[in-house]
């Protein structure tokens, strides 16, 4: 009898709570079925750009590949993210001066923590270590982080527009010109407009009279200790140089930037016999910033090499020396980051305990 009865409260609870048995299963699609269907995606798309690939021309333009230019790649993979530590630094010289090669390293420990959780938490390692290794509010160091990141992009968006209006681009069907200039003005007022909220809602937000902020305070109220005073702490790393130089360098650091990550297709490509325009190479690193951030908002992996293909093969490029330009690009990007970053992180005593700590929230550093 008692069975009977537990049995039937059961069937009364599945019943009344669909929930219950929906969810696991609406958890484990989103788990498997979209990255399994953005994967598919990819492969397709990778085939139908590299259906006449010659594999044997392929394979001999990697070995035959300049050595010398493979080095000069190298290093300009490197000094892109050096730039960015000295740039980083400026942004949060008023918070604490930090020097700019522990920023560089904190940079490259990001991209190592995506290897052990691939969740895309480069942004937060970075902040997190920087934070603890400086004694600072988490919150605080990763909002200067995201101003960074607003930074590049709304100079992303100008050197787009710039090209859409005054570079020579690729005929095609369709008017390219103006979806380049699209697509710029787009970043332009989504990041122009993230900086704008933040800056200019910076003293509501202090004051705790705008919704974000009486929602922040909300969530600290039910955090625990570890989340109290966080509304002050991101207020805290709401931050613009006072001085002039700091501003301009900024600015100039981040263009710089754009400048170095476009010659890694310049270099990539001398290394095995790819020469174009300066035009062509700053429409291969747009066309190619654009493809990798829409192919992670849709999920879909590979958007770098899926894009740079196509860009390549816009402008004439043969599909063995673009695919192994593409590939070096790629490879020694993964490989220059992803092991110092592992070292950086051992050094730092990290952990994936600590990672995953620092992803879902837990740290008492916020």
């Amino acid at each position: 009898m008692l069975l009977t009865n537990s049995y039937a409260a059961s069937e009364r609870e599945y019943r009344v709570s669909p929930n219950l048995w929906f969810a696991p299963m609406r958890t484990a699609l989103l788990h498997w079925l979209v990255p399994l269907l953005g994967g598919l995606i990819a492969l397709l798309a990778a085939f139908f750009l590299y259906r006449d690939l010659d594999s044997g021309r392929f394979l001999a333009a990697l070995a035959s590949a300049n050595p010398v230019w493979l080095a000069v790649l190298c290093l300009t993979i490197l000094f892109e993210q050096l730039l960015r530590g000295f740039k980083w630094r400026h942004i949060l010289f008023n918070l604490k001066p930090v020097s700019a090669f522990r920023l560089f390293g904190s940079i490259l420990a990001g991209y190592g923590a995506n290897v052990l959780v691939p969740l895309g938490i480069s942004p937060l390692v970075r902040s997190w270590i920087i934070a603890r290794l400086e004694g600072l509010r988490f919150a605080s160091v990763i909002t200067t982080s995201a101003i960074d990141r607003f930074i590049d992009g709304v100079i992303f968006a100008l050197i787009a527009g710039s090209v859409a209006v005054f570079g020579t681009l690729p005929q095609i069907e369709g008017n390219l010109r103006l979806g380049l200039l699209a697509a710029g003005l787009i970043n332009l007022a989504l990041f122009g407009g993230l900086l704008s909220v933040l800056f200019m809602g910076r003293n509501r937000f202090r004051e705790g009279r705008s919704l974000a902020a009486k929602t922040i305070d909300w969530i600290a109220s039910r955090g625990g200790k570890r989340f109290q005073n966080i509304r002050h702490a991101i207020v805290d790393g709401i931050l613009w140089p006072h001085e002039n130089w700091r501003r301009a360098a900024i600015v100039i650091l981040s263009i710089a930037m754009k400048g170095v990550a476009a010659s890694h297709f310049i270099w990539a490509g001398l290394a095995v016999g790819v020469i174009l325009s300066g035009w062509d190479y700053l429409f291969l690193f747009l066309f190619a910033g654009f493809s990798l951030v829409l192919a992670r908002f849709v999920r879909i992996p590979g958007g770098f090499i899926i894009g740079s293909g196509y860009a390549l093969q816009l402008l004439g490029v043969a599909e063995e020396p673009a695919l192994a330009t593409i590939l070096f690009i790629h490879v020694l990007t993964i490989v220059l980051m992803i092991v110092p970053g592992l070292f950086v992180l051992l050094r730092s005593g990290v952990t994936i305990r600590s990672l995953r700590q620092v992803t879902a929230g837990t740290e008492n550093t916020v």
